[in-house]
Protein backbone atom coordinates (compact mmCIF):
# COMPACT_ATOMS: atom_id res chain seq x y z
CA UNK A 1 0.00 0.00 0.00
CA UNK A 2 1.16 3.64 -0.57
CA UNK A 3 -0.15 6.37 1.88
CA UNK A 4 -0.66 10.21 -0.08
CA UNK A 5 -0.57 13.05 2.43
CA UNK A 6 -1.44 16.18 0.84
CA UNK A 7 -0.73 19.89 2.58
CA UNK A 8 -0.98 23.85 1.65
CA UNK A 9 -4.24 24.47 0.53
CA UNK A 10 -6.43 27.02 1.71
CA UNK A 11 -7.68 30.37 1.32
CA UNK A 12 -6.18 33.21 -1.42
CA UNK A 13 -7.69 36.42 -2.95
CA UNK A 14 -7.86 36.05 -7.00
CA UNK A 15 -4.45 36.45 -8.92
CA UNK A 16 -2.59 35.14 -5.67
CA UNK A 17 -0.84 31.86 -5.49
CA UNK A 18 -0.79 28.63 -3.44
CA UNK A 19 2.20 25.33 -2.83
CA UNK A 20 0.15 22.27 -2.85
CA UNK A 21 2.77 19.28 -1.46
CA UNK A 22 1.88 15.82 -1.44
CA UNK A 23 4.39 12.88 0.36
CA UNK A 24 4.20 9.31 -0.25
CA UNK A 25 5.39 6.42 2.40
CA UNK A 26 5.04 2.76 2.23
CA UNK A 27 5.51 0.77 -1.13
CA UNK A 28 7.01 4.14 -2.79
CA UNK A 29 8.61 1.74 -5.40
CA UNK A 30 5.30 0.74 -6.89
CA UNK A 31 4.66 4.45 -8.06
CA UNK A 32 4.75 5.68 -11.77
CA UNK A 33 2.86 8.70 -12.19
CA UNK A 34 1.94 11.01 -9.79
CA UNK A 35 -0.80 13.70 -10.77
CA UNK A 36 -3.21 16.46 -9.32
CA UNK A 37 -7.12 16.23 -9.78
CA UNK A 38 -9.85 18.57 -8.43
CA UNK A 39 -12.96 18.22 -7.94
CA UNK A 40 -15.62 21.85 -7.75
CA UNK A 41 -18.58 21.39 -5.64
CA UNK A 42 -21.33 19.68 -8.16
CA UNK A 43 -18.87 18.51 -10.95
CA UNK A 44 -16.81 15.86 -11.86
CA UNK A 45 -13.45 15.43 -10.83
CA UNK A 46 -11.27 16.49 -13.21
CA UNK A 47 -7.44 15.85 -13.98
CA UNK A 48 -5.22 19.53 -13.03
CA UNK A 49 -1.41 17.98 -13.94
CA UNK A 50 0.50 15.05 -14.32
CA UNK A 51 4.39 14.30 -14.27
CA UNK A 52 5.90 11.04 -14.91
CA UNK A 53 9.15 9.82 -13.27
CA UNK A 54 11.20 10.73 -15.95
CA UNK A 55 9.83 14.70 -15.80
CA UNK A 56 7.59 14.86 -18.32
CA UNK A 57 4.36 17.11 -17.53
CA UNK A 58 0.75 17.54 -18.73
CA UNK A 59 -1.55 19.89 -17.60
CA UNK A 60 -4.88 21.04 -18.16
CA UNK A 61 -6.29 23.46 -20.79
CA UNK A 62 -7.03 25.26 -17.93
CA UNK A 63 -4.55 25.67 -15.86
CA UNK A 64 -1.43 25.12 -18.58
CA UNK A 65 1.11 28.65 -18.26
CA UNK A 66 -0.57 29.10 -14.79
CA UNK A 67 0.22 25.96 -12.73
CA UNK A 68 3.60 23.89 -12.45
CA UNK A 69 3.88 20.56 -11.39
CA UNK A 70 6.58 18.82 -10.14
CA UNK A 71 8.31 16.06 -8.10
CA UNK A 72 10.90 15.96 -5.96
CA UNK A 73 14.80 14.18 -6.42
CA UNK A 74 13.56 11.21 -4.39
CA UNK A 75 10.72 10.64 -6.64
CA UNK A 76 7.68 10.28 -3.68
CA UNK A 77 6.52 13.76 -3.43
CA UNK A 78 4.52 15.58 -5.91
CA UNK A 79 4.33 19.46 -6.04
CA UNK A 80 1.82 22.01 -7.96
CA UNK A 81 2.56 25.59 -7.74
CA UNK A 82 -0.38 27.58 -8.45
CA UNK A 83 -0.49 31.33 -9.66
CA UNK A 84 -3.08 33.64 -10.73
CA UNK A 85 -5.38 31.75 -9.38
CA UNK A 86 -8.98 32.69 -10.50
CA UNK A 87 -12.26 31.97 -8.95
CA UNK A 88 -12.93 28.72 -11.15
CA UNK A 89 -9.70 27.01 -9.49
CA UNK A 90 -11.61 26.81 -6.11
CA UNK A 91 -12.11 22.78 -5.78
CA UNK A 92 -10.80 20.27 -3.78
CA UNK A 93 -7.21 19.26 -4.99
CA UNK A 94 -6.56 15.39 -4.76
CA UNK A 95 -3.07 13.43 -5.10
CA UNK A 96 -2.99 10.43 -7.37
CA UNK A 97 -0.53 8.10 -7.43
CA UNK A 98 -0.79 5.51 -10.67
CA UNK A 99 0.96 1.99 -9.57
CA UNK A 100 3.83 0.81 -11.53
CA UNK A 101 3.46 -2.72 -10.88
CA UNK A 102 -0.28 -3.10 -12.18
CA UNK A 103 -3.04 -1.11 -12.62
CA UNK A 104 -5.23 1.09 -10.45
CA UNK A 105 -3.14 3.61 -8.15
CA UNK A 106 -3.57 5.83 -4.58
CA UNK A 107 -5.48 8.93 -3.65
CA UNK A 108 -4.55 11.08 -1.24
CA UNK A 109 -7.34 12.57 1.09
CA UNK A 110 -7.47 15.82 -0.67
CA UNK A 111 -6.57 19.70 0.30
CA UNK A 112 -9.31 22.24 -0.30
CA UNK A 113 -8.74 25.20 -1.92
CA UNK A 114 -10.28 28.36 -2.05
CA UNK A 115 -10.35 31.14 -4.14
CA UNK A 116 -12.42 34.22 -3.32
CA UNK A 117 -12.20 37.63 -2.72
Amino acid sequence: QVQLVESGGGSVQPGGSLRLSCVASGRIFDINVMAWYRQAPGKQRELVADITRGGTTNYADSVNGRFTISRGNAKNTVYLQMNSLKSEDTAVYYCYAARLFGPGGYWGQGTQVTVSS
